[in-house]
């Protein structure tokens, strides 16, 4: 139940929220504004301010979310150091709750999604009645959000601007977007990735549902690149009623960030032309915002410690500039 007192904090953070960036560091040599982050560039260097922003169907809502981006972050921050051993990745320093820093690497053009279970996508695409997802055969008699008989990897294009489209390996292979021994190199550690990613989830209680991986290449070594296992970019179970709510028809309880793209659906919007984004109260945004602390908590084991949003902007700025001088 909503409360004065919500919506109060609610439009205090909304003057101290990262809804965008624009800084000028030293020695800066480009500046791209993704959906939800502000990445920076230097000679050998990338510099990512996770904002607030918050996007679903590739279009960006218009209200922030208070902490999301620091949320985001450290989950990453968290994940990426947790799977080094597995693949080489790209974070160098975490110089701000909202901040990463690491190596500039040449990305591939396709992000590696990969699935355990039927749902989200690949429940919608198999609902209308196709079989075939990124040529990937799925098999008959599945129910939204059962197991798969094994991980399955569906990639898709990455798009500056729009959406992703999904794609199949032989298209990939065909189209010479990545060559064939890296392809396969970036099966491996896709499932390696996803293997290790699961094992840590039913540790806390979860399920890894489904996740995507992005990687580059920095002196002809495959890195792994962005964020891992955020809610962004992952579907997360609850493991203790899974069962019974497949067996019973239930929706399964989750933490991902689905329950926002479920409410704009609810609400007529999937991002296609002509459709309006239903309004974001201040007590919908407190919501999503209590919802990905939740997710933080649960899937780091860790509690989740809120960082200081007064003048935030300038302890982004300042922390980041601190960092460059030390490097």
């Amino acid at each position: 139940m909503s409360t004065n007192l919500d919506v109060f904090n609610t439009t205090q953070y909304k003057m101290n929220v990262i809804k965008s960036t624009n800084f000028n560091f030293p020695n800066q040599t480009g500046f791209y504004k993704g959906k939800v982050r502000d990445v920076y560039s230097f000679e050998d260097l990338l510099v990512m301010v996770a904002s607030d922003r918050i996007s679903a169907f590739d279009v960006v809502l218009p209200e922030a979310i208070p902490f999301k981006g620091q949320v985001l972050n450290q989950i990453a921050e968290h994940f990426l150091k947790a799977t080094q051993s597995i693949v080489p990745n790209w974070l160098l320093a975490v110089p701000d709750p909202n901040v990463s820093a690491g190596l500039k690497c040449e990305a591939f053009p396709v992000e590696m999604v990969v699935r355990g279970y039927l749902a989200g996508h690949a429940a919608r695409t198999y609902k209308s009645g196709l079989r075939t997802l990124c040529g990937v055969t799925l098999p008959e008699g599945l129910k939204e959000n059962d197991k798969l008989p094994q991980p399955i990897i569906t990639p898709t294009t990455k798009a500056h601007e729009g959406h992703d489209e999904d794609i199949s390996r032989e298209d990939i292979l065909a189209k010479g977007l990545v060559s064939e021994e890296d392809y396969v190199q970036l099966e491996q550690y896709t499932l390696a990735l996803f293997e290790k990613g699961t094992q840590m989830a039913a540790e806390q209680g979860l399920i890894l549902v489904d996740t995507k991986y992005e990687f580059g290449k920095i002196d002809g070594k495959i890195v792994l690149i962005d964020e891992i296992h955020t809610p962004d970019s992952s579907r997360y179970f609850y493991a203790d009623d899974y069962a019974e709510r497949q067996a019973s028809g239930e929706s399964q309880k989750q933490l991902s960030k689905e329950f926002v793209r479920e409410w704009l659906i609810a609400n007529n919007f999937q991002g296609k032309e002509g459709q309006t984004v239903p309004e974001m109260t201040p007590e919908w945004v407190n919501q999503i915002s209590e919802r990905y602390i939740e997710l933080f908590e649960k899937v780091t084991g860790k509690a989740f410690e809120k960082s200081v949003t007064d003048n935030v902007l300038e302890r982004v700025e300042k922390n980041v500039l601190t960092f460059l001088a030390n490097r």
